[in-house]
């Protein structure tokens, strides 16, 4: 089977050369998403704001491939300050359900502006 990008008027279009989702098989990997909404405008301020409008935007392109966050398996977080760390998770425990898909957090430097980046792998049945 080949590989086949998933795109949706529903999240932000990329900024550079990539998909914002990328099939093969029943493996989905979407591309790391921040807080823009489809304008290219950052959504809030706080990391709880920016959290929640990145997951507005993981959960449109996972519709878009047929998914859900029931299907994903793994999460990876971007954080730009280890003091976020905290906020980011009390809100993470309220946008997912039990049992939670595996996650690896860490700390990186992304444009103005944004202060949190995720990306996810989900598993289709």
């Amino acid at each position: 089977m080949g590989k086949v990008a998933i795109t949706t008027e529903n999240a932000p279009k990329p900024v550079a050369a990539f998909a914002q989702a990328s099939r093969k098989g029943n493996i989905l990997q979407v591309a790391g998403q921040v807080a823009f909404d489809t304008t290219g405008a950052v959504i809030g301020d706080t990391v709880t704001e920016q959290t929640k409008q990145t997951f507005k935007n993981l959960e449109a392109v996972l519709a878009a491939a047929g998914s859900s966050f029931g299907d994903v398996v793994m999460v990876r977080v971007y954080l730009t300050d280890t003091a976020h760390f905290a906020e980011f998770n009390e809100v993470y425990k309220t946008l997912l359900a039990e049992p939670f898909p595996a996650r690896t957090t860490v700390y990186v430097g992304l444009p103005a502006g944004l202060l949190v980046e995720i990306d996810v792998l989900a598993v289709l049945d």
